[in-house]
């Protein structure tokens, strides 16, 4: 089994405060387990709204989603 390497991300204290009151109600030992769950499910949900769109797909995306910010849609 291969060894796992890890790596340091810094939040705020205050953030991380609240995280850890959040993670003592779900199953998550720490808030470092909580933290690599969120990212792999974000990273998870992005690639697959990525799969079947086509390059004209993701133009087309990106543009609705600009003219929505601009208040067009």
């Amino acid at each position: 089994m291969e060894e796992q390497k890890f790596t340091t991300v810094s939040i705020p204290k205050p953030l991380a405060d609240k995280v850890k009151k959040f993670t003592e109600k779900t199953g998550f030992t720490s808030l470092s387990s909580f933290v690599e769950y969120l990212l792999r499910e974000i990273i998870s949900e992005s690639k697959e709204e990525k799969i079947g769109k086509t390059e004209k797909d993701e133009r087309v995306l990106d543009l609705e989603d600009k003219l929505r910010r601009l208040g067009y849609m």
